[in-house]
């Protein structure tokens, strides 16, 4: 009989504590995360991030309150360009590259696709932003 009541506590599973990120303070969007605007909390709360780690460097895309877990729709990398900046978009087709200038029309990381003006002919085409601050339009020819 103990040993039955023994195997059968060994079995039952142990709730786990988990730890939370959530913010120090209150953060506006756009901002960069430091060390400081960073705490953990003793509480597996829903949604929130586990690692500290990943959430320093990031930009915040909302508003961040004191105290409420950072979940990761709430952060990401940081933005490379700018609304309205002139960059340039380098149309890419096979054998085909063309260089011009565009305008930049909502803000981006690199990796998003983002939309961009060609300043010469007006038109609007959507590409991905570039290491270098680039945007690289591929199969822009039908």
């Amino acid at each position: 009989m103990i040993r039955a009541l023994v195997l059968t506590l060994a079995l039952c599973p142990v709730p786990v504590s988990a730890d939370s990120v959530v913010a120090a303070r209150t953060i506006r969007s756009q901002a960069i995360l430091t060390p400081e605007d960073v705490a953990m909390v003793p509480a597996d709360l829903p949604g929130a991030l586990a690692d500290p780690d990943s959430v320093i460097g990031q930009e915040s895309r909302v508003v961040l309150y004191a105290g409420r877990p950072i979940r990761a729709a709430d952060i990401g990398p940081a933005a490379l360009v700018e609304r309205n900046q002139i960059v340039t978009v380098y149309y890419r087709q096979g054998p085909l590259n063309i260089a011009m200038e565009g305008r930049i029309l909502a803000r981006a990381a690199v990796g998003d696709r983002i939309r961009v003006m060609n300043l010469e002919s007006r038109n609007t085409v959507t590409g991905t932003v570039t290491a270098d601050g680039s945007i690289l339009v591929l199969n822009a020819l039908p």
